[in-house]
């Protein structure tokens, strides 16, 4: 079994030669990375280079056009392997990574997808799930637990049977957010089996926004929460699941005394309501 890791990448230049190190320092190298550069210059090939001279598999993309699905998309149509992953441009495998995953997937011959742990996420907020398969209908309710795209091992099989991601979603798009959430919605109706597995661990960086920086905050989270909004949309979740959507993000800091959150509950709730109704007036599913 070998896996495709699929880089999508923009605007960073030394936190990718942090992943492509981890990398090189992983216990089973039965994996080729493939880059898929969107950006304008060469700032990478020196960490390519580096990564090919050290042994590893590396396919260099290109896209004109920056968007994190249409990369990941692209990475995709080139992939060899029998798994994919989606590292991200900031963030790094501890070194039996890979190994796990494999091991994993050999195991259980009945699983279309693994959900690894984000480290940084799951301590930040006490969190640890657990390795039992996902539940379409928990989901449905988004109840099903954490699931960020650099956490995702997904069988190729299964994502070129979906059609890979929904470019609408991602950074990048209108919808500024959500194309895994969508996918894993997607997989799990139509059957597929993925499981939760915290002891394939992957880093990234989890930090909060300062208090000077709320205002810019609030518009990045208005842009992330269209894509939410269009989930709701383009999945015709129930309406109480909306509801809920668009009233806790302000309610619930409230209830805490929390000004600062509360104010950014706002652009949340904007958002998604922007993402629900766009989806309803102008996209189909």
């Amino acid at each position: 079994m070998k896996a495709s890791l699929i880089l999508a990448t923009l605007g960073r230049t030394d936190d990718v030669g942090i992943l492509i190190r981890s990398l090189v320092a992983q216990s089973d190298r039965r994996f080729e990375l493939l880059v898929v550069d969107q950006n304008t210059d060469d700032r990478l090939l020196r960490f390519i280079h580096e990564g090919q001279a050290s042994g590893l598999d590396i396919t260099h993309l290109r896209l004109d056009r920056p968007s994190l699905s249409g990369a990941r998309n692209l990475g995709l149509a080139h992939a060899t392997g029998d798994v994919v992953a989606f590292p991200d441009d900031d963030c790094w495998y501890e070194k039996d990574t890979v190994k796990a995953m494999l091991q994993a997937f050999s195991e259980d011959s009945t699983c279309d997808g693994i959900i690894g742990q984000w480290v940084e996420q799951a301590l930040a907020q006490n969190h640890r799930p657990s390795p039992e398969p996902l539940s379409s209908q928990a989901w449905r309710r988004f109840r099903g637990g954490n699931a960020s795209s650099i956490t995702l091992f997904i069988k190729r099989a299964l994502l070129v049977r979906l059609g890979g991601f929904d470019e609408r979603f991602g950074v990048g798009r209108w919808y500024g957010a959500g194309e895994e959430t969508d996918f894993i919605l997607r997989a799990l109706s139509s059957g597929a089996t993925l499981i939760s597995r915290p002891d394939i661990r992957v880093h990234h960086r989890f930090s909060t926004t300062s208090a000077t920086r709320l205002l810019e905050d609030c518009g990045n989270t208005r842009k992330r929460a269209r894509g939410t909004g269009g989930l709701y949309a383009k999945h015709r979740l129930a309406p109480w699941v909306v509801i809920r959507g668009l009233i806790a993000p302000v309610i619930t800091p409230l209830t805490r005394g929390d000004i600062r959150n509360a104010i950014r509950g706002c652009f949340v709730s904007l958002g998604r309501t922007e993402g629900f109704i766009n989806w309803r007036m102008k996209e189909t599913s």
